[in-house]
């Protein structure tokens, strides 16, 4: 493929890759007002990116945690008043909020974004969408109905190094593509140490913060990052960086849902600390004519091609290997030349929530480099890997479900506390 038709292709796959336009002043009618539920982590991240932004304006923050939510509050007492609140739906019930964030835990994700769509606002949810695979049908839906602008965190769908390789993958230069690998290896991640049940520290509302997860007695394992280890809360690292590393193994080969989906893992590293969820795991996927395989190992950097994550297009002409400081092009003898390293250029976080804010000026939906549509593929495929560890089975999906009853019985989270998944 000649520069030229390469350039075009890489453009096309990265609308907006410069970073968000220098406005001196923006009009009063121009701002986008916008507020952020769940503030303590990505939440906090995804806003203060946001706010790079110069039509944007923070009006309101809510979080359970009452110190988390003075802190973050006092950090922006110098943009003008923005007001604070334990409960989200008193920011839903705001009319002058245009859009909001959304970085809480992942079981809330989806019944707030379904009640915010329904609220008229437009939505930058984090990853991974949903928390279970008829949540994500339910957010697309959503969407759908209400007609609202909804960006997922899978920021590296902003970058342009990412979009250049996913070009350059495209090209037909690696050959026949048979095997897409995807990692995470986590040397920082330590074990989670058993601790006793207790009280919630002093201002956090711990029922608003289970909310439709089963009751249990507060520990702290189980609260602020360390939810992500538990399967009432979320999915760990399959769901954590799977998502936006198997996003990228799905977008290179414009894949579909897989046929089948196989996994093996367990606590192997941490055997007898806190956690739930695998810190060892190996899942297939398997499509018409290609796998793709996933990985994950806590406790360990020393992963593929010497790198602690990243994503390998292996083809009978070479492989290109690509992570989020860069791609390079690694040749099989004979067959192509080497591509020396492309590193990173620009700040992914800032982009992805530029484009979203963006597109809710324009409300031109097709600009979204994450739209929900693409959150949703991506976690689906994420949730049938831990489905597939949690039956031990190899699992093959027709018509938008598994063709096991045991595996079926995982497609839907249980909802408690008399809330029920939203309807649409």
């Amino acid at each position: 493929m000649q520069r030229k038709a390469f350039l075009q292709t890489s453009a096309g796959l990265m609308i907006g890759a410069a970073l968000p336009r220098s406005v001196k002043a923006v009009a009063p009618s121009d701002r986008i007002n916008v507020a952020a539920i769940g503030i303590n982590g990505m939440g906090w991240a995804d806003l203060t990116a946001a706010l790079k932004h110069p039509a944007a304006r923070c009006v309101a923050l809510c979080d359970v945690d009452k110190g988390v939510l003075d802190k973050r509050a006092a950090t922006l007492i110098n943009q003008g008043k923005v007001d604070t609140y334990g409960d989200y739906r008193k920011i839903l019930d705001r009319k002058d909020v245009d859009a909001v964030f959304i970085g809480t835990p992942d079981h809330w994700h989806c019944l707030i974004m379904t009640e915010a769509c329904a609220a008229g606002k437009d939505v930058y949810v984090e990853k991974p969408v949903g928390n279970s695979i008829a949540e994500c049908a339910v957010m697309v839906a959503t969407r759908d109905k209400y007609d609202r602008v909804v960006q997922c965190g899978q920021w590296q769908r902003s970058q342009k190094h990412f979009a250049d390789a996913v070009a350059f993958v495209r090209t037909g230069r690696l050959g026949k593509i048979r095997l897409v690998k995807a990692w995470a290896y986590q040397g920082w991640m330590k074990p989670v140490p058993v601790q006793p049940d207790g009280n919630p520290p002093p201002g956090v509302d711990y029922t608003q913060w289970l909310g439709p997860a089963e009751t249990r007695p507060f520990n702290p394992n189980r609260f602020h990052f360390n939810f992500r280890w538990f399967w009432d809360y979320a999915g760990g690292l399959m769901t954590d960086w799977g998502v936006h590393l198997l996003d990228y193994a799905l977008l290179g080969m414009d894949a579909p849902m897989p046929k089948s989906v196989m996994a093996s893992g367990g606590k192997f590293a941490y055997p007898g600390d806190a956690s739930e969820t695998p810190d060892t795991l190996t899942t297939v996927y398997t499509f018409d004519d290609y796998n793709i395989q996933w990985e994950h190992a806590t406790g360990i950097d020393g992963g593929c091609y010497g790198r602690n994550h990243g994503i390998a297009y292996i083809g009978n002409n070479g492989t290109l290997v690509l992570d989020r400081e860069g791609w390079e092009v690694i040749p099989e003898k004979g067959r192509m030349e080497a591509v020396p390293l492309t590193p990173k250029v620009d700040d992914g976080l800032v982009l992805n929530t530029a484009n979203f804010l963006d597109t809710v000026r324009t409300r031109k939906v097709a600009d979204l480099h994450a739209p929900i549509q693409a959150g949703a593929h991506v976690a689906t495929v994420a949730q049938m890997g831990n489905i597939a560890y949690k039956t031990g089975k190899k699992l093959y999906w027709e018509n938008n479900r598994f063709t096991d009853d045991d595996a079926n019985r995982y497609l839907a989270s249980t909802y408690h506390n008399g809330y029920n998944i939203p309807k649409v």
